[in-house]
């Protein structure tokens, strides 16, 4: 009768302390048990399968024997952050790496003081989230000093890193954000910072965004080339309040219009919205005459219904 094995439990950060270990002092027998048997393991795995006399007798020697399949395999690894406690799904928070305050790795083990402690190649994840301001605001107090003779006045230096503008990149690119991506009024972001203690008017948020849109304005031009290249154009407008719209003395036209162009193509998707005199049509045929000479003619959709089902996926609130 076959001794049963004995099952030893093993794995990869185990056996690469064992490696490390082994690279100082001798293994102890459990070391070397482990260290082998998933060697034999591994061996186990990559060997090739062999034909059985019992199994060519049953199938015959032209036979194929049928394939079994462990239930192991059928079963997909989960994704790692799934829940409310996973810290894989918090791809952009910021990640803060603390260091045991009495062990490094190396160290005698305070628990057996035999082994040694190594470091492990997942640290264990412990998430925590605060609340704050979507902008936020540092106010430095520069301290003064003046003289009681002649009266002149010392003020301490700026801090480096600071920058010399008041409302810097960042700030632009949150309020366009949340005003273009999330469909967040000014006038609401306006209230919230006031109750948080910041001021930011509509008009400044406004003055702030058309300076950054200046800088942006190739990469707006290069989307409208690229959406001229879509397969599928979607197009509608909406109308649209503006204060004050230049118009030539010959323009008898007296409505603004916002109209929004969806381009697909390529396995991608690209929005576009004009707000001025010209309606959806003729926005649309200004973008057309950037398509490519070879290209035909590409499939226009001009449905409402389904035009706002594809601005709500872009996280745009419409007024149709």
């Amino acid at each position: 009768m076959k001794q049963a094995r004995k099952r030893v439990d093993v794995n990869l950060p185990e056996l690469d302390a064992l490696l490390d270990q082994a690279r100082h002092e001798p293994l102890s027998d459990p070391d070397y048990l482990k260290l082998k048997t998933a060697l034999h393991a591994l061996a186990g795995l990559a060997a090739p399968a062999r034909n059985t006399e019992k199994t060519n007798a049953v199938m015959g020697e032209s036979g194929n024997a049928p394939e079994t399949t462990n239930k192991d395999d059928q079963q997909q690894p989960s994704k790692p952050g799934h829940g409310r406690n996973g810290a894989a799904a918090f791809s952009g928070a910021e990640q803060v790496k603390v260091s045991h305050a009495k062990l490094k790795s190396g160290d005698r083990c305070p628990e057996c003081e035999k082994g040694k402690v190594y470091l492990q190649k997942e640290p264990k994840p412990l998430v925590r989230v605060i609340g704050q301001a979507p902008l936020a605001a540092t106010v430095y107090e520069l301290e003064r000093l003046r003289c009681n003779g002649c009266g002149q006045v010392f003020t301490a230096e700026e801090p480096e890193g600071i920058g010399s503008d008041k409302y810097d990149e960042t700030t632009a690119a949150m309020i366009a954000q949340l005003k273009y991506g999330s469909g967040v009024p000014f006038y609401r972001l306006e209230k919230l910072e006031h109750n948080l203690g910041i001021p930011l008017p509509a008009a400044t948020q406004w003055e702030i965004v058309e300076e950054a849109a200046e800088v942006i304005k190739p990469a707006q031009e290069e989307l409208i080339r690229q959406a001229a290249q879509g397969e599928v154009l979607h197009n509608d407008d909406t109308s649209m309040r503006v204060l004050r719209l230049a118009r030539e003395p010959s323009d008898k036209r007296t409505g603004v219009f916002t109209s929004g162009i969806v381009a697909t193509g390529q396995g991608h998707k690209i929005a576009l919205y004009f707000t001025g005199r010209q309606h959806a049509g003729e926005n649309l045929a200004d973008v057309l005459k950037q398509r490519a000479a070879e290209l035909g003619p590409p499939i226009q959709f001009r449905c409402a219904t389904r035009f706002r089902a594809m601005c709500r996926s872009y996280r745009r609130v419409w007024r149709f």
